[in-house]
């Protein structure tokens, strides 16, 4: 063998968090510094083509801090979010990894987590996970070896105590920002807060929650949560998104786990003209209203395989304000012509102007 005997690899180098950071991820110093942050899910592909992954996250790259690689929602097969979480972090996208712990058990998700680190992961999202019997291979085999709090516990046990749920030392732990998910709108409505604060003790930095489109709900659960004071402890995403019709409203509030529609919004819909125009309305309106609310850091925006439509919501709800747009092509050509530290998640910080559904059980 010829030439330099040096190996070169385009994942970024082992790195101590900065100060008062779990991760150092653009996402944590976003929500760390008071800004009001942006998260999307991108929707995985049925393909092993990994063309297919940046064609959906070119249009998030001007909108978002991170991108929520989703875990065989609806507990249906597609590529995985470590594959996808992989591909984005080497073309300089913020990511979050989410796990769900239906399909594999704690031994599988604590060398998965080790991976994801190693290829510059830094923030991921626990989550129960939708039962088999949901998706379109019933006859898989459930696993749930963990919930989502017993796998917060797991991954702060990795990353604070550099240790695996055995008890043997890890000699380079994972820097993670943990998150969870929680479902403010769906009975029994009074439990909610407990719940997140039971999410939050386990180790939970941040929150995405589920759609909202009950807006007195959602105020009186943030009420409860500000008088609790978990909103000093946790970081809260709001979960919104478009809805194409009164019909596909319908469908989403009878057979999607954690998903509350109320009535008046579906007559809404059911009134327009142009109903997916309305819908895209009421996700921007949404997005204005849940911004005033105190205790809320952020909004996660959800839209099955309509990226173009997530970005073009974020930019008309005005949160972008301030941030400097011309930047994004920097992340939005990354994909194609750049790897590495060169193309990593500091370079892209700057083309963000830096100022994610698993249903019901999460």
């Amino acid at each position: 063998m010829s030439g330099s005997s040096e190996f070169t690899h385009p994942f970024q180098a082992y790195e101590v968090p900065p100060p008062g950071h779990s991760s150092g991820s653009r996402l944590e110093r976003v929500l760390r510094q008071g800004r009001f942050a942006v998260t999307a899910e991108l929707n995985p592909p049925d393909s092993a083509n990994a063309e297919d992954v940046y064609e959906a996250a070119r249009p998030l790259a001007e909108v978002v801090d991170a991108i929520n690689a989703t875990d065989a929602s609806g507990a249906n097969c597609h590529m995985s979010s470590i594959g996808i979480c992989s591909l984005l972090t080497r073309a300089g996208y913020g990511t979050i990894y989410q796990i769900s712990c239906r399909d594999r058990n704690r031994i599988a998700i604590q060398g998965d987590v080790l991976g994801a680190a190693a290829m510059g992961v830094k923030n991921v999202l626990c989550l129960t996970g939708d039962g088999v019997g949901v998706g379109d291979q019933p006859g898989a085999k459930p696993v749930f070896d963990l919930d989502s709090i017993s796998l917060l516990r797991a991954l702060k046990t990795m990353r604070d105590e550099g240790a695996f749920l055995s008890g043997r030392k890890i000699s380079s732990p994972p820097h993670l920002f943990l998150g969870a998910a929680e479902n403010p709108c769906v009975p029994p409505l009074e439990w909610r807060p407990e719940r997140l604060r039971k999410k939050i003790e386990a180790g939970a930095e941040y929150i995405q929650t589920n759609y909202i489109f009950d807006m007195p709900v959602f105020e009186a659960f943030m009420a409860r949560v500000r008088d609790l004071g978990l909103d000093k402890k946790v970081f809260i995403l709001a979960g919104v998104g478009p809805l194409a019709s009164a019909k596909a409203a319908r469908w989403m509030r009878s057979n999607v786990p954690g998903i509350h529609i109320p009535d008046h919004v579906i007559e809404r819909l059911e009134k327009a003209e142009k109903p997916g125009e309305e819908g895209k309305r009421l996700a921007i309106e949404l997005i204005r209203q849940i911004r005033e609310i105190k205790g809320v850091a952020g909004v996660h925006v959800m839209a099955y395989r309509r990226e173009h439509q997530v970005s073009e919501i974020i930019l008309e709800s005005g949160v972008l304000k301030g941030r400097r747009p011309e930047g994004s092509r920097r992340a939005r050509t990354a994909a194609g012509s750049r790897s590495g530290r060169e193309a990593g998640e500091d370079a892209s910080a700057a083309s963000m102007g830096v100022r994610p559904s698993d249903g019901g059980a999460r």
